[in-house]
């Protein structure tokens, strides 16, 4: 053990000089950057999509006795992902969608009303961007609803600066890193910011973890077998380091603190959004509600398809056959009209789009689904709570940034704030209510403030906006506001959550299957475009359709990287004898 301790140290420096240190480069406290992913790559991908598409002709539901009869349960990203998927296909399906909610598009969707119930706009349950490699859900938009939306640019906004603040003011700036020059290999950056260079070279045998986790199912069950918090501590990463650079970031990326959030979930998550190209952080918003702007058209084409959705329907239980199959999925309905009615619907396949907490809920009310180990195990997936609020303030604010990222406001709580009125390009003069900026304020990991009232609540969030935006804040009123508590509305990826996960397939119902950004997938992505993806992934397996099918994949490591990690692999082929997997992991000498 000691002489693979010192091949895997002097490895690590290997690596350090060959990757150019990316965690010590600190991308999230950097002015200056670049972008390594061109327009003609993305133009590739687009195109690289088109192709693997096997079918161009999409089918309408059928009332033929011999079509496939598919119930995918849950409206979300994912969901509508997959019946997407699906109804292009020219084999003849009936493809019904089914959601407790009364209207299509998850836990994303707006339609909350404020608590004076005096504004007639309603409010999201928080911000959600698109990200640069979000590649599948803008071919989606730019491609596929054409019909729908003429102009992506009418939906999403330009790329803009972000800030980060602390209670001490604001702290860092995420720059537009396609416009910065040179064009650097991702993790070599200029940089101004407030760490040392002795806080910044603690964070250098990162480098290491992130060469060896690789999104492989051997890696993730390494590095999900500790916290990512563990994982920086052994590692050596100094307090200061930890506490102000990367909790943040876990905090809004993960949704909990870095204590209790897998060390593999975070590595993945960090590279796809922040290492993976210079521009990977560069994010889109929508420019209104995306219940609205992307759902709504969304949901239009599907239906024209002819895919029937049962929302306010919430699933009851299931009805199955000798031979490991659904057969019906039965459902109530909690329509004012329909109150308590009972549905039944005959499944051939049954897709299940729902996220760890309902994963949970449905195996635990499911008799059904228990009997089977594959579904008892997800009884151990949970999520975390999310506070959304929107202020509707009487004074038109001066806000630097319109989407900005905070920490140290609340212990283990994550936090941002965005700026609606210029978001969603609101013109607030022809504006008859009083109101003048809208300022969404969202909170992660926060069962803490959940359980606070709504007047508790809105006195807070105008505290900590008063600390972040001072005096023209602090002497703005609050007109109205809305309060949306979301008790397990994102996944929580704990410490040993990975054999939890479901696959896009079972193994135990021959005719279920998986999606949302749950589902293991090799894909790369995260979030909203991992979501789309496994719906497509469902989709392909449902289908026969070839891996990959339809699916725009990530780009590969960029050279750098590669070297990186292939020296890594060749030096663990030599240590484990030929295999790789016999060599000791850096986990392995951590504990």
């Amino acid at each position: 053990m000691t002489s693979c301790t010192v091949l895997l140290s002097f490895l690590a420096t290997c690596l350090l000089i060959s990757i150019a240190a990316a965690f010590t480069a600190l991308p999230l406290l950097s002015r200056h950057n670049t972008h390594a992913a061109t327009t003609a790559q993305t133009r590739q991908f687009f195109a690289t999509a088109a192709a693997q598409d096997d079918t161009n002709t999409p089918t309408t539901n059928t009332n033929n006795d011999d079509a496939q009869k598919i119930v995918i349960i849950g409206a979300g990203w994912g969901g509508l992902s997959a019946a997407h998927a699906l109804s292009k296909s020219s084999s003849p399906l009936q493809i019904t969608i089914v959601d407790a909610a009364p209207r299509v598009g998850g836990l994303v969707r707006d339609g909350f009303s404020t608590i004076n119930n005096t504004l007639s706009s309603k409010a999201e349950a928080g911000q959600h961007g698109f990200w640069d490699n979000y590649y599948n859900i803008f071919s989606l938009l730019q491609d596929d609803l054409t019909s729908k939306i003429s102009n992506v640019d009418e939906v999403l906004t330009g790329y803009a600066e972000q800030g980060q603040y602390s209670p001490n003011g604001l702290e860092a700036v995420w720059p537009v890193y396609r416009d910065s020059k040179p064009n650097l290999p991702t993790g070599i950056v200029y940089q101004v910011c407030q760490f040392t260079p002795l806080d910044r070279a603690t964070a250098a045998p990162l480098v290491l973890a992130f060469s060896e986790f690789d999104d492989s199912p051997e890696a993730w069950k390494r590095y999900d077998s500790i916290s990512f918090r563990d994982l920086c501590i052994k590692l050596g990463v100094s307090k200061r380091c930890y506490e102000e650079a990367f909790e943040p970031m876990i905090l809004t990326g993960l949704f909990a603190p870095g204590a209790e959030c897998s060390a593999a979930a975070a590595l993945g998550m960090a590279y796809f959004f922040v290492l993976k190209s210079q521009n990977s952080f560069d994010v889109r918003w929508c420019r209104g509600n995306i219940g609205e702007l992307i759902f709504d058209p969304w949901v239009e084409l599907l239906e024209e398809r002819g895919v029937r959705f049962e929302t306010s329907t919430r699933v009851q239980g299931f009805e199955m056959e000798d031979n490991n199959c659904i057969s019906n999925v039965i459902c109530s309905s909690t329509r004012n009209d329909k109150e308590g009615e009972i549905i039944s619907l005959e499944a051939d396949t049954v897709v299940f789009g729902l996220g760890g907490a309902a994963l949970n809920a449905m195996v635990r009310n499911s008799p059904e689904l228990a009997q089977y180990s594959e579904f008892r195990k997800f009884a151990n997936l949970r999520g975390t709570g999310v506070l959304a609020t929107r202020l509707y303030l009487d004074t038109v604010l001066d806000t630097e940034y319109s989407a900005n990222a905070c920490w140290g406001f609340d212990e283990g709580v994550g936090m941002t704030f965005f700026d609606i009125t210029k978001l969603h390009c609101l013109d607030v003069t022809n504006r008859t209510d009083g109101v003048g900026s809208i300022i969404e304020v969202d909170y992660y990991h926060a069962a803490s403030l959940l359980v606070m009232s709504d007047e508790a609540i809105v006195e807070k969030v105008k505290k900590d906006l008063n600390t972040i935006l001072g005096l023209q804040c602090i002497n703005a009123n609050v007109v109205d506001a809305a309060v949306v508590r979301l008790p397990q509305a994102v996944n929580w990826y704990s410490p040993g959550s990975y054999s939890n996960m479901p696959d896009a397939k079972s193994s135990s119902i021959d005719n279920a299957f998986f999606c949302g950004d749950l589902v293991r997938s090799r894909h790369g992505s995260w979030s909203q475009e991992k979501a789309y993806v496994s719906g497509i992934e469902a989709a392909n397996l449902i289908l026969s359709r070839q891996e990959g099918s339809g699916i725009i994949p990530l780009p590969s490591d960029e050279p750098h990287v590669a070297l990186g990690r292939s020296a890594l692999t060749l030096a663990k082929t030599i240590v484990g004898r030929g295999d790789p997997n016999k060599a000791p992991s850096l986990v392995d000498f951590l504990w």
